[in-house]
């Protein structure tokens, strides 16, 4: 079993008076870490907000009934909460009104659960993301050598626990994940109405990880205006499929202040979504791909240590770039990702150094990699 980094700062609030929230993506390992935390442990009702009975038992609830649904267990977990009505004020009404019982809430679809949580629960939560396993969990798993051997299969189909635990079976796999469970609670979403829309938007991002995104470029490519593909993103990167990296500007006139990047959080579902498993070094997108891989895994590792750096990526409209930047505590950090270990002496654009010359730069390559990832 794949030891997971936030399970021990879960574990420390269990038997607490705080409701824990934990959000990602379907099949990331969700019920599989609370089962190994409380699989042995007597009083805890689990609930399945997939389930339509109990989304029914659940509606428009008393807190009488409440108490009775729960009976003498001390522990209540609700897997896929967000699918229950108005599930903060059912967590709120057990964490306020039944005392000695703690809520475990599972969500696969922030864009909801998020949002039927957050002000009924305010001070009464502490919330959690989860993601596919990290580079710096398989290490921890295996070695750091094998990890890093492993690396180019990962590019390749990713780090979903399942795809990961059956080897040999990755593009199954991966086309069941990408089939049954990538869609599932998006196009469920009442105000995604041109589902076919939303996964050929999906496919273009799929192709342009690593570049500027234009949402009226994407708007005419896919079919739907500009404002749509901004909402579609947003429901993209609130289900835990893709993030956002945003443009950093503070100094020139000439940097670009609102351009964005869009990255996936697991290369195995962006492979799968162009129907593209060819190994790396038969690929003409490795270059992206290494980006992309290297960037999630940093964004991951930032989130499982606490770690409250601020990403962006850096461009002029000259185009000189810099692929990533941090800032933490105001020392601002310039990280360049090349592949091909023998441009590892890239050098960092004049225009940059001399606008921030307190930032530092370096190259992180497979050779260094993880140095930057743990």
């Amino acid at each position: 079993m794949i030891h997971r980094e936030i399970q021990p700062k879960i574990e420390q609030l269990l038997g607490g008076n705080k409701a824990i929230i934990i959000m990602g993506a379907r099949q990331v390992g969700k019920s599989t870490l609370l089962k190994m935390l409380l699989g042995n442990r007597e009083g805890v009702l689990w609930l399945n907000g997939d389930d339509t009975d109990v989304q029914t038992l659940l509606a428009g609830i008393t807190s009488t009934r409440l108490r009775n649904v729960i009976g003498g267990n001390d522990i209540l977990v609700i897997d896929e909460a967000q699918r229950i009505q108005d599930i903060g004020m059912k967590i709120k009404l057990v964490t306020d009104q039944i005392p000695g019982v703690q809520v475990i809430a599972t969500g696969s679809s922030s864009f909801e659960l998020a949002q039927k949580i957050n002000e009924p629960l305010t001070g009464r939560k502490r919330e959690f993301k989860m993601f596919p396993v990290s580079f710096a969990e398989m290490v921890s798993h295996t070695s750091m050598l094998e990890e890093l051997r492993m690396i180019p299969h990962r590019m390749v189909y990713g780090y979903y626990p399942e795809v990961v635990n059956t080897p040999g079976e990755e593009r199954v796999v991966l086309k069941e994940l990408s089939d049954s469970y990538l869609y599932r609670d998006i196009l469920s979403f009442d105000k995604v109405l041109k589902s076919e829309k939303l996964v050929k938007l999906l496919k273009a991002l799929a192709y342009q990880i690593g570049s500027l995104v234009n949402y009226n470029e994407l708007g005419q490519l896919v079919g739907i205006d500009p404002k749509t593909v901004e909402k579609y993103i947003d429901i993209l990167e609130k289900s835990y499929i893709v993030f956002r990296l945003r443009s950093y500007s503070r100094n020139l006139r000439n940097e670009l202040k609102k351009s964005m990047k869009i990255y996936f959080w697991d290369l195995g579902i962006r492979n799968a979504v162009i129907g593209n498993f060819a190994q790396v070094e038969n690929r003409t997108d490795v270059g992206e791909l290494w980006e992309n891989y290297v960037v999630a895994e940093r964004l991951k590792q930032n989130q499982l240590k606490d770690n409250f750096a601020q990403p962006w990526f850096w461009r002029t409209q000259q185009q000189s770039e810099i692929d990533y930047l941090e800032l933490i505590d105001g020392q601002l950090t310039a990280f360049e990702f090349k592949w091909n270990e023998r441009k590892a002496a890239a050098k960092c654009p004049t225009s940059f150094t001399t606008a921030y010359p307190e930032a530092t730069f370096s190259v992180v390559t497979p050779k260094n990699v993880d140095s930057f990832l743990l």
